[in-house]
């Protein structure tokens, strides 16, 4: 397996990110934001132009972009009029990950609701579903970022969609500190469909409502009423929290999965010093 770390969240500009990701920390790639917080690329609206450089300044620092997430914010999946907005957006960004020569698009899609029933869900599916075919077309695979339902919802929304171009970016601190899935559980059940990971730790704080916690909308856009509290989380840093890391790494492994465990830290007083300490903790588990 493969290390690497969210850029923007060493929270320098662009080039400066990319510099510290190859020069300092000597990761094999970078997952970038569709749009970079500090004035960087922005994948909706860049130029070709602007797409050659930073391949090149990823080539100068000896690192390959793992992932784009393509989260613009939102649960807008669940709503039919801002659906359609944002499948036009992503489309953008999966035509420009695309030309960069990257196969893999993350975002969440919104809390999926457990009932097939549920009035959101044929919104959702169909949606998903159009970005999922659009992403297949152009070579990349959209992927689903876990955490908002449980393992076994997920797995039956995709063999739903039914496309070559849907995935999953498998994130065990969203699972493990929102949903109190095991992360070991959720990566033999959705083998066949990760194509990225982030590395990433949590703990529950108390056991809660995961469709409160994300957001769960009407079709009318108004936020669902749910009387249930939501889930209790806090992240914290990399073998810090309630990820099993040894029993995780052990089931990627065994499942064949040879991709990024991508750092994330989100949060946090020294995000990069913290960032550090976690590509040294992978360096350790992966040795």
């Amino acid at each position: 397996m493969k290390i690497g770390v969210i850029a923007e969240l060493l929270r320098k500009p662009l080039d400066e990110d990319l510099d510290f990701a190859g020069q300092d920390l000597k990761v094999d790639g970078v997952q970038l934001y569709a749009r970079h917080p500090e004035g960087g690329i922005d994948l909706t609206s860049c130029t070709d132009e602007e797409l050659k450089d930073l391949q090149e300044k990823c080539r100068k620092n000896n690192i390959v972009i793992s992932a784009i997430c393509g989260d613009v914010g939102g649960n807008s999946f669940q709503v039919e009029s801002e659906a359609l907005e944002r499948v036009e957006m992503t489309k953008k960004i999966i035509d420009n990950t695309a030309k960069l020569g990257v196969k893999v698009v993350t975002t969440h899609v919104g809390h999926i609701p457990e009932s097939k029933q549920d009035p959101v869900y044929p919104t959702m599916l169909k949606h998903v579903r159009t970005l999922a075919e659009y992403a297949a077309s152009k070579g990349c695979v959209f992927a689903i970022e876990t955490g908002p339902e449980l393992a076994d919802v997920l797995k039956s929304f995709i063999e739903d969609i039914n496309s070559k171009g849907i995935g999953v970016n498998l994130d065990p601190a969203n699972l493990r500190g929102v949903s109190c899935e095991d992360p070991v559980y959720a990566v033999k059940t959705l083998a066949p469909y990760i194509v990225h990971t982030h590395a990433k730790d949590a703990i529950n704080l108390y056991v809660g409502s995961a469709a409160k916690f994300y957001g769960l909308r009407n079709p009318d856009g108004t936020m669902r009423d749910i009387s249930a509290r939501a889930a209790g989380f806090k992240e914290v840093p990399l073998g810090h929290g309630m990820v099993p890391w040894d029993a995780y790494i052990a089931a990627l492994k065994e499942i064949g999965y040879d991709g990024f465990l991508t750092v994330e830290r989100e949060c946090g007083e020294n995000p990069v010093g913290d960032i550090k300490m976690a590509v040294d903790f992978l360096r350790k588990k992966l040795a």
